[in-house]
């Protein structure tokens, strides 16, 4: 589920609170990565459980329209269909994901009064009326509301709120999130341990961002004698930390990466940049890279396995 980039985000921000906190050891660095990993993991967890509540929420309101001592043909006629919805039932009633969420204490996380607010403005949408309107909705009828439902819920800023107070990582992880529990929806119904396909791959986790914080840490000073001759007019003591820390990050996985193309590092840092440094940090760390990978090269410390990954 975790995209490399976002890897390598959480890696940079692990090798800035080392940087910051001298005290901080490289273990405790290694724990923070991963936790921050698996936080991420059930982050997206977390989003299918707000989308279980939500739908419970329709069965809540069934609960009282019946209880009203008068109430009318439109509480008499009210199903809670969303309820009913075969496609997040099979999320609800699954046992895995149940035992899963209850281990990491997510049920426990979403907000009742934020729920309750949602709903009661999703219900006043043309789809979720047109899906009341019904009589035997198709599994895509269930499908195409619960669709709509998340990405109405996404742009909700007290969504967002709930997110950002439980999960520190949604800001670097929402478009991924996003991306997964859509690619779920469109998949459901489920069973079994549905979840495994979505949790981060050892490979990426590990043997990339595991051995690619431990090696810039390591290697620290050699990095950053590789990159002073590049600076030119530059002092190092100038640039931004994390400038600095990606261009470190950068060179080790030029030199010590050998399946990554030079061109994959040289774009994700740029792109990194431009939304975790200073206004200036994109071009400035484009030009340096560009620099350095000449630099390697030229020196013969780029050694790339297989064809066209030194470009």
């Amino acid at each position: 589920m975790l995209s490399r980039r976002n890897i390598r985000i959480k890696v940079m921000q692990v090798l800035y609170a080392l940087n910051r906190n001298p005290e901080l050891t490289l273990q405790e660095g290694e724990k923070r990565y991963l936790t921050a990993i698996q936080k991420s993991f059930e982050l997206f967890l977390f989003n299918l459980v707000y989308l279980q509540k939500i739908a419970a929420y329709s069965l809540k309101e069934y609960e009282t329209r019946q209880a009203k001592l008068l109430p009318s043909e439109e509480d008499k006629s009210f199903k809670p269909i969303l309820w009913d919805n075969p496609l997040i039932e099979s999320i609800r009633t699954n046992p895995e994901f149940e035992k899963r969420c209850k281990k990491a204490g997510l049920f426990g996380k979403v907000d009742a009064d934020n729920v309750r607010i949602f709903y009661t403005e999703f219900a006043k949408s043309d789809v979720y009326q047109n899906y009341l309107s019904k009589a035997k909705p198709t599994l895509e009828d269930h499908r195409k509301v619960l669709l709509e439902m998340y990405r109405t819920s996404v742009k909700n800023e007290n969504f967002a709120d709930l997110m950002e107070e439980h999960f520190s990582t949604w800001m670097d992880d929402e478009s991924l999130i996003v991306g997964s529990v859509k690619k779920l929806i469109k998949s459901l119904p489920v069973e079994g341990r549905f979840f495994d396909e979505f949790e981060p791959e050892r490979e990426a986790t590990q043997e990339f961002g595991l051995e690619l914080l431990r090696a810039t840490y390591r290697d620290d000073e050699e990095l950053l004698e590789e990159i002073k001759p590049t600076l030119q007019n530059w002092d190092v003591d100038r640039v931004a930390i994390l400038d600095l820390i990606m261009l470190k990050m950068a060179v080790c996985e030029l030199s010590q990466f050998p399946s990554i193309p030079t061109k994959v590092t040289l774009n994700e840092f740029v792109e990194i940049a431009k939304s975790y440094s200073t206004d200036k940090s994109k071009d400035f760390i484009n030009g340096i890279l560009d620099r350095l990978m000449k630099q390697l090269s030229k020196a013969g410390k780029i050694v790339k396995e297989g064809r066209g990954l030194i470009e």
